[in-house]
Order: C-alpha cells, then structure tokens, then sequence
C-alpha cells in the first residue's frame, strides 16, 4: 500500500481517539494532512505532535454539520495545498438514551454530526477531486449499524453512511472518485469511556478477540482505501472489529 508523497489529506474529528490515529498514520505515508475538529486546543496539539514527528499537518476548527464551516475549511486546504485527495469523514458524536426518552435535540444533534457532516464535506470537496480525476473518500460508519440498545440515532446514522458512501462511489467512478465504508467494533477512545464499565465489561467478555481494538488498527483500514493501489474498489464496506460481526451471524 502506497500514497503518492505530498497527497493532500482531509480528516475530520481528528483531535483525538480514531481520527488523530488515521491523520499520524496518513501524514507517516507521506500526505500532508489537515486535521479538522471543534476542539480548537486539542487539534493545535494534534498537529503539533504530527510536526513533531516530521510530518505535514496544518488545523482547521470549525463545525462540520455547518454548509459554511465546511466550506470555508475545505477552501483553505485548497489555497494553501492546491487540491484534496482524500477525506476521511470521521467525525461523530453519541447521545445515547431509550428511544421513548431520547428528545428531539439528542436526535437531531447526531444526525447533523454524524451524518449531513458526510454530506457537506463531500460535497464540499468534489469539485477539487473531479477536477483532477482522483479522490479517496472514506467514511466511518460503526458495527452499531446492525443497531444498538440505545442508540437509535447513532445506530440510524452509522447504516445512514454505508447508504451514502455506495451513492457516492456509484456516482463517480467514471471520475476516477472512489468511496469506501469503515466500519469499526469496540475501539479504544474518549467515546468508548463514555460508556458504564459494568458495559464495557459485559463488551470485552463477548468480544472473540478479548480485547478491543485501537485506533492505529482502523488507521490501517484507512490506509489501504487511500492508497494509489486501491482505485478499482470502491463502494464496499469492511468491518475492523476483531471477528465480532463473524461471531454475530454464527450465533444467528
């Protein structure tokens, strides 16, 4: 697997946890990468770690459920880099409850997140890939696709991108635009501690590989969907969840 040195990266929700993972991995290949996030400390010191290490990053902090935001992030990469070459639509957010008790903010707030931020920053940089006649995009979605306690929002927007992303890749393929679905397990990151320990417990007992997994494990995923190598797939989903999804339909 192979970037073409000074590709030009777009990660979203890259401060911390699976997207500043997939940015050091993607700035490691050679791409120089834009970390964007709403946590305007906690990107600066991404990308601080990034140069550190050698690599090429710069930060842009905005909303990226925002049409204007979007844009005005996606704009700078461009004046400054010239293009984008891949996005990685990897921001999200969970507000977990009950159906019956979830309120209309709790809905909304995820879908804007997790779902129109797919929409707005694609859109955001087609023109830049078609131009050219080359983009990756790639799109986290989550094994509670399948759906989960709780999580009808969540659960609604991560089967929402896989949806999206087949749109995506069946749209430009003859413009040399690919588009793939990750679809993580049980991760390591702050939003996987959002969770009771009693539950993460009862997760780690299930999980065949007894261990959850890391952000570097989804970073290579990543990785492979961005390559030079990878432009006749498109359109496909791939689970990175330790066998889970496996154990799953053997059980059923």
């Amino acid at each position: 697997m192979a970037i073409k040195e000074g590709r030009v990266a777009i990660v979203t929700g890259a401060a911390q946890g699976i997207g500043y993972g997939v940015a050091k991995r993607l700035a490691a290949a050679g791409a120089r990468v834009a970390l964007i996030d709403i946590k305007e400390e906690a990107v600066k010191a991404a990308v601080d770690e990034i140069a550190a290490a050698g690599g090429t990053a710069m930060c842009l902090v905005g909303d990226v459920g925002l049409k204007a935001d979007a844009d005005r992030m996606v704009q700078t990469v461009v004046d400054v880099w010239g293009t984008v070459d891949i996005l990685v639509n990897n921001a999200g957010i969970n507000r977990d409850a009950i159906f019956y008790k979830m309120t209309e903010q709790q809905w909304d707030d995820v879908i804007r997140v997790n779902l129109k931020s797919m929409f707005l920053m694609t859109q955001a940089c087609y023109w830049p890939m078609r131009n050219q006649k080359y983009g990756r995009i790639i799109c986290m979605s989550s094994s509670a696709c399948r759906g989960n306690v709780g999580q009808a929002n969540y659960s609604a927007t991560k089967a929402g991108v896989i949806a999206f992303s087949n749109v995506i890749a069946l749209e430009n393929a003859k413009h040399g635009i690919t588009c793939n679905t990750i679809c993580p397990g049980t991760i390591e990151s702050p939003m996987l501690h959002s969770v009771p320990d009693s539950v993460l417990e009862d997760w780690k007992k299930a999980q065949p590989t007894g261990h959850f997994g890391t952000p570097d494990d989804i970073a290579e995923a990543v990785l492979f969907f961005a390559s030079e190598d990878s432009g006749f797939i498109s359109g496909q989903h791939i689970w990175v969840d330790g066998a889970m999804q496996t154990g799953l339909k053997a059980k059923g």
